[in-house]
């Protein structure tokens, strides 16, 4: 590339980059709400010396605490917030369209949007992957897959009304009447089911090559992590 050529990009790449921060920002937050939930909520969270849980109880007991349900409801109303993601492929369209570089394309949005989708979609991997070891961990390894396509339908349903009908998380809450009416109303239409479905099957078909990719990742690299644990432990 000439000079003039790196320096449009790396302009046109700083002013992308302002451009987008704070929603992209933003909806990634979102979408690491359920992952932060996922692991307080189904893992043994070691912070130092502290196991950090909610509620603060044996894994086996948890089920048993009100705070621990409360938790969980709020994990799978934030949840859809990290497929949610994937639509946001619409801006990247956008930004594509009136994009006059192709460098511009290629060095500067691919990477870019590939980068926040993945790290959206990959939160809501993650998310389900430490929901089925709790339930693996109590005994309920048989309704791993029947709950996984359960909350796939759910965040299908969760994409349609906030890509669409622009409804947020916290509208369970504040606005949950208009909700409960819009769902009756809009969603239950053809057309609307006809998204949610394809939403669906999108989300199951990324869903399963990526969890078991983790799982594959967490297999390699779990014994190795022992193994430097103990080697640090002899060095003391």
């Amino acid at each position: 590339m000439e000079f003039w050529t790196v320096k449009y990009v790396l302009l046109n790449a700083l002013n992308i980059l302002h451009s987008n921060a704070r929603w992209m920002s933003w909806n990634l937050f979102l979408a690491i709400v359920p992952l932060i939930l996922s692991v307080l909520l189904f893992r043994r969270t070691q912070l130092g010396s502290s196991t950090v849980t909610v509620p603060p109880m044996p894994l086996a007991h948890r089920h048993r605490s009100w705070l621990w349900w409360l938790g969980v409801l709020t994990f799978v109303a934030f949840l859809p917030n990290a497929p949610y993601i994937l639509t946001d492929v619409i801006h990247f369209i956008d930004e594509v369209r009136y994009a006059d570089s192709i460098w511009l394309i290629t060095l500067v949005l691919i990477p870019l949007y590939g980068a926040f989708i993945f790290a959206g979609f990959e939160a809501y991997v993650v998310s389900l992957i430490n929901l089925g070891y709790y339930l693996k961990q109590r005994g309920l390894g048989r309704y791993i897959l029947r709950t996984e396509l359960a909350i796939h339908a759910l965040s299908a349903v969760g994409i349609y009304l906030g890509r669409f009908l622009r409804f947020n998380s916290w509208d369970i809450v504040t606005r949950l009447d208009a909700l409960a009416v819009t769902i009756l109303d809009d969603v239950l239409a053809k057309r609307p089911l006809l998204t949610i479905a394809i939403t669906f099957l999108l989300v199951s078909a990324l869903y399963g090559p990526l969890k078991q990719i983790n799982l594959a990742i967490a297999a390699y690299w779990k014994p190795r992590a022992k193994s430097l644990r103990s080697a640090d432990s002899l060095r003391f």
